[in-house]
């Protein structure tokens, strides 16, 4: 299909201009100021911001084996509405990631939805944490990178010898920075909170210590090394220090670090767990100081669908929250809005960096280039209401809260495939 969008502001990680965009066969076919071609869809702009799809390089689509939380259909469905057209799947599913059967059964099913979802393999077999998968085989299936997600490998040789096997198979390997002999149960932030609550807390040394682990395996084998969900004002630092010295490290954050923080909990709403947990305001700065001086290189969502059932129960439920859609509205009111960061640096964070640090293709905003584009109202106001969320499950930190920017259109390959207007 042709779509002719007029008069948009088109917003890429390099330019910003106003112009008509002319797409045809699942490319930028024109930009310029005014076209005249006839298209079977024509997008009024006026007011609007197109910009590249985003991209989300940690959630959970429970698919296969924990489908009545979330699947594929859902998953990718919940990632259009919030502007995404690529994602990688963490591998704790059951059965988990580690045989080329269950990605290619992942690859297979998300075909035809618009979104390209990568599989991530597991480190180890099982998720076990006794022996490391065959990388070359699960490379071979589909795979794009490496974890455990969901736990760490906790035997230090063991990823050591991951991370070398890793330069070789060029599969980057993502790491679940927590402890679990710290944690030890805990279940939100450890610190003043948790104390009130009169529940076990998580502390945050859990989180730095295996952070400055993996960074020094990294380093003694000289591979990539991706941390995953940055929480704590230590890693932050950490991480940027490890960066000084040439360490091979990129690491991302999500929305609910550097908006939210642990007083929240005090409603004993389970809804607000999530792993790591949400931290202090010293903690949010230092995050947001982070993102900004180009320590951590991308925002994610780490989506993590739970019923209402499982999070009935504030002490018992399991960890995680909702955030595909919410994710780029929830980034404009806390970082772009408030003037923390520019437009582009919201693009940067959240399409071109995910991409490159797994060498994909990035759209961009030039004629030739796939059309992966979102159309957004960077302006609109909207209260997240968690009924009306495309994901089987509606656990969002975020429910209740007005925020301010909206995804109205997501066009795939040229495609449009979800359209709000």
């Amino acid at each position: 299909m042709s779509i002719l969008i007029k008069n948009i502001r088109a917003v890429d990680s390099t330019n910003d201009m106003k112009a008509d965009i002319f797409i045809d066969n699942g490319k930028i076919a024109e930009i310029r100021q005014k076209i005249t071609h006839e298209a079977d869809e024509v997008i009024d702009g006026t007011d609007l911001v197109l910009m590249p799809s985003l991209f989300d390089m940690h959630v959970h689509f429970r698919d296969p084996g924990l489908t009545h939380k979330e699947d594929i259909l859902t998953g990718c469905s919940a990632a259009l509405a919030g502007g995404v057209t690529g994602v990688v799947c963490m591998p704790n599913t059951k059965p988990c990631c580690d045989n080329s059967e269950t990605i290619k059964y992942i690859i297979n099913k998300a075909a035809d939805t618009g979104v390209d979802v990568y599989p991530a393999g597991c480190i180890t077999g099982g998720m076990s944490g006794n022996g490391l998968c065959d990388y070359e085989d699960l490379k071979a299936a589909g795979c794009i990178c490496l974890s455990d997600d969901g736990r760490p490998v906790e035997n230090a040789e063991l990823m050591r010898q991951a991370l070398e096997l890793s330069k070789y198979n060029g599969m980057l390997v993502i790491s679940h920075c927590e402890d679990l002999s710290i944690i030890d149960g805990g279940i939100i932030n450890k610190g003043d909170t948790s104390v009130k609550l009169m529940v076990k807390g998580m502390d945050r040394v859990s989180e730095d210590y295996i952070t400055a682990r993996e960074l020094i395996l990294a380093n003694s084998v000289a591979s990539r090394i991706h941390i995953a969900h940055v929480s704590t004002a230590g890693s932050v630092g950490i991480i940027r220090h490890a960066k000084a010295m040439g360490v091979k490290a990129t690491c991302e954050t999500a929305p609910h670090y550097f908006m939210l923080t642990d007083e929240l909990l005090e409603k004993r709403d389970a809804d607000y767990r999530m792993n790591p947990p949400l931290r202090t305001h010293n903690d949010v700065r230092e995050v947001i100081d982070g993102i900004k001086d180009g320590t951590i290189d991308c925002i994610i969502t780490d989506h993590a669908p739970h019923t209402a059932a499982e999070k009935a129960d504030f002490e018992t439920a399991p960890n995680g929250v909702v955030g595909l859609e919410t994710s780029f509205a929830a980034t404009l009111t806390a970082l772009y809005h408030t003037g923390e960061i520019t437009l582009g640096k919201v693009i940067e964070l959240m399409c071109v960096n995910p991409r490159k640090i797994l060498g994909l293709d990035v759209p961009s905003i030039r004629e030739g280039s796939t059309a992966d584009l979102m159309i957004a109202d960077i302006n609109r106001k909207w209260i997240v209401d968690p009924d009306k969320l495309h994901s089987k499950s509606h656990n969002t930190v975020f429910k209740g809260m007005t925020l301010t920017g909206k995804p109205l259109v997501t066009i795939s390959k040229g495609k449009i495939r979800y359209d709000e207007r």
